[in-house]
């Protein structure tokens, strides 16, 4: 059982390594996020096909009454990664990131609402902590310029991104994570196709390197494992072991992008990676 949960855990953490690189490629990529989003999910989803085709996994849907879930998520996970990338262009990756990272508040205070369960206390405390190393870890900005947009997109983003977990919590007992993956990535495409018709797509010629890193490591790999990790825990529990997501995207971003860390990135980072150690070792106890 406790190799069980240490690997458990392990995979919540490689998942949120693969997804944390979504701040330095979407950053770099010089195209429009909602055509970004359309490649993104387009190209990601035929690597989960392929997958779900090699392991023989089941693609059907049980039952009609899923349907409306199904694209009621996904059309949170395309605003989620779409008003992320415009965070990410207005302010730099640190604050986009940072901003990201009141989700997991954000889904302590409305799981009970999704899964009728009692608000846990715990959860809060934690919560609250994650926003205090958040707030470390935001260097100095002026709430004149576009660093104010960039971050309260990025909180909008967060806020798409915990209603999409928690409608997909209550399905994935009976779908494989790969398979609620690939549906997700096909409904995205549909819903952002019109975007193609107005928007500069021109970019992907130059920049389809990037576009297929994105789509295979941070998507099909990196979400795909984040989805399979809701088995094994609560949202809430899930949101805050991720929560060590900024730190690594900030480190991403100085080897990348040059955009060197302060002095608070330390001290920000230490308080998240502490509530990491937190949630791990108190869910290991349920």
């Amino acid at each position: 059982m406790e190799k069980s949960h240490g690997k458990h855990i392990s995979e919540v953490l490689i998942a949120t390594l693969f997804i944390s690189t979504s701040g330095v490629l979407g950053k770099y990529i010089a195209i429009p996020p909602p055509v970004l989003v359309w490649w993104r999910a387009f190209i990601a989803l035929f690597f989960l096909w392929m997958y779900c085709r090699i392991k023989k996994i089941d693609l059907r849907i049980q039952s009609k009454k899923d349907y409306l879930p199904f694209v009621l998520s996904a059309a949170c996970m395309a605003a989620h990664w779409i008003s992320y990338f415009y965070a990410l262009k207005l302010s730099n990756v640190a604050l986009g990131m940072l901003s990201l990272y009141t989700f997991p508040v954000i889904t302590a205070l409305l799981e009970p609402f999704f899964m009728k369960t009692k608000l846990n206390p715990i959860h809060l405390v934690l919560g609250a902590v994650v926003l205090i190393g958040v707030y470390i870890l935001a260097p100095d900005f002026s709430l004149e310029n576009n660093h104010l947009k960039g971050i309260l997109i990025g909180i909008l983003s967060a806020l798409f991104y915990a209603v999409r977990i928690l409608i997909l919590k209550q399905h994935v007992a009976k779908y494989h994570g790969s398979m609620l993956m690939f549906y997700q990535l096909c409904i995205v495409a549909v819903l952002l196709t019109p975007f193609l018709f107005f928007m500069d797509v021109s970019g992907i010629q130059t920049q389809y390197p990037y576009v297929l890193l994105l789509a295979l490591l941070t998507t099909a790999i990196g979400h795909t494992l984040m989805v399979l990790s809701l088995r094994y825990f609560s949202v809430s529990t899930a949101s805050i072991l991720s929560s060590i997501q900024p730190v690594f995207g900030i480190f991403l971003a100085f080897l990348f992008l040059n955009e060197v860390p302060t002095l608070n990135t330390f001290f920000g980072g230490f308080l998240i990676l502490t509530t990491v150690v937190i949630e791990s070792v108190r869910s290991k106890k349920k």
